[in-house]
């Protein structure tokens, strides 16, 4: 996934979530959306605004289950297996005023991500 930096990460084609979360489908997927309480796994990339690549992989998590900040969880519930999505977190649903990864994500980053719901196990 590559960084688009023509993207206005708060402009109006995003759609916003009263969290401060905001997205923007860029393929939709097949299926049922993901809820609460299910497996998935993501292909991500993770940008901080200006860009700057910090990480990218894949991994499974419980969604909703806490075990991945606040912006993965509400990003990613409602998606479907091979949708893809930016994602706009916010600090306070992303790492806060701590940052992270050895500080290469600064405390108070918003935070942009490309994902692609690869799996969702019920």
């Amino acid at each position: 996934m590559e960084f688009d930096a023509t993207l206005d990460l708060d402009g109006p084609d995003l759609v916003r979530l009263d969290s401060g979360l905001r997205y923007l489908v860029l393929g939709e997927g097949t299926g049922e959306p993901a809820a609460s309480g299910d497996q998935v796994e993501i292909r991500y990339t993770g940008w901080l605004t200006d860009g700057r690549e910090f990480d990218s992989g894949s991994f499974p998590f419980a969604l909703g289950g806490g075990g991945v900040i606040a912006g993965f969880d509400q990003g990613v519930e409602g998606m479907k297996v091979g949708e893809r999505r930016t994602i706009v977190i916010p600090p306070e649903l992303g790492y806060g005023e701590t940052g992270a990864a050895g500080g290469l994500i600064p405390p108070g980053a918003t935070l942009v991500f490309g994902i692609e719901l690869t799996r969702i196990t019920r």
